[in-house]
């Protein structure tokens, strides 16, 4: 079985062609794997602009899967997986109507995929795994648009158990670091800040929003407008020096890494997981992986836990054609026959 995949759910254009032995389900063959960033283009705006997106969505697309489509040997396609939401609208029905289009030419069907089920599943590129020994799991998705703490009792049982009320936490790194005159994407810039020496520590804290809340939600709001406020706090000459804006770096990610994983901890011992799964661009975090690895390690022993290739962390149509597949073997036979993007979509 040949799947062709599209994930145009933001600012990257992703597409990809992967092979499945129906008969051995062993292992996924990726035949090509492409990604179109458009980071340089927004870094001006120091977030994504949704109207250029789209348009170059709509450029990139085509020029891609003739791409993809050349280097996986111009296979004979069986199913189409798009990404038809949560995102932003006018990028997603790009990806949306080239996935009907092409449906349409070849008449084969498409599998609408939710995208933050797809950071679920880019963990899980082998296909003999027994998800009875992953089976309950706590979900943890961060990423620019996302945050969330989702219960899977088992595959397509989902139950959203909290999420940010404001701002999500890439989101919060990317502010944070245009508040520091950092590059764009924030979240890498602060990661590499952090990881600098600092010779001249002022002691600077910052908050940890509602970690101590018996709720399972986040917010990150109050943490970027801390940093703000010290920021503005300082001389021109501190806020220019570079142990500071290391600090600030250090200090800022550490609140939201911790955040993050109390929550995770919480929920996991609360509902009596047998796992752990991380999803999403933010755990492409060395940092946060580590402080994972550790801490669940150390706490939560007999839990397993799951983050993807690196490379698989942020978006991507690989994780988006494993969901498909997925939804294939279970059997999922009556395809919608109305395909439309669902930019609020819900697990």
């Amino acid at each position: 079985m040949i799947i062709f995949s599209i994930e145009t759910s933001c600012d990257d254009t992703c597409v990809s062609f992967i092979e499945v032995d129906e008969k051995k389900k062993s292992k996924i063959k990726i035949l090509s794997n492409l990604i179109s960033s458009q980071v340089e283009l927004h870094k001006e705006y120091g977030g994504i602009y949704p109207i250029m997106a789209q348009r170059e969505h709509q450029k990139n697309l085509p020029l891609l899967f003739e791409k993809a489509k050349n280097e996986a040997g111009n296979p004979k396609i069986d199913l189409i997986a798009v990404t038809v939401g949560p995102g932003l609208d006018p990028c997603l029905w790009v990806g949306v109507n080239f996935a009907k289009d092409l449906s349409d030419k070849l008449n084969v069907p498409i599998f609408p995929i939710n995208h933050i089920e797809g950071h679920i599943y880019a963990n899980f590129v082998e296909l003999d795994l027994d998800f009875k020994k992953v089976f309950p799991a706590i979900c943890l998705v961060v990423s620019g648009g996302h945050t969330q703490l989702i219960l899977v009792k088992g595959f397509g049982r989902y139950r959203i158990l909290g999420e940010t009320r404001d701002d999500a936490a890439g989101e919060c790194f990317d502010k944070i670091g245009r508040t520091l005159g950092l590059s764009y994407p924030g979240g890498p810039a602060i990661e590499k800040e952090s990881y600098k020496e600092i010779k001249n520590r002022r002691g600077i804290k910052f908050p940890k929003p509602m970690m101590f809340q018996k709720n399972y939600d986040f917010s990150f709001s109050g943490l970027k407008t801390a940093v703000l406020y010290n920021y503005k706090d300082q001389d021109l000459k501190t806020q220019k020096d570079e142990d500071y804006i290391r600090e600030v770096c250090y200090e800022a990610q550490k609140s939201i890494i911790d955040v993050l994983l109390f929550k995770t901890i919480k929920a996991a011992k609360d509902y009596n997981v047998k796992s752990i799964i991380l999803g999403g661009g933010v755990t492409a975090n060395k940092e946060l992986r580590k402080t994972f690895q550790g801490n669940i390690k150390k706490d939560l022993p007999s839990v397993n836990l799951y983050f993807p290739d690196v490379q698989y962390s942020t978006d991507n149509s690989l994780m988006i054609g494993i969901t498909a597949y997925y939804h294939y073997l279970n059997n999922e036979k009556l395809l919608p026959k109305k395909i439309e993007a669902s930019p609020n979509l819900r697990l």
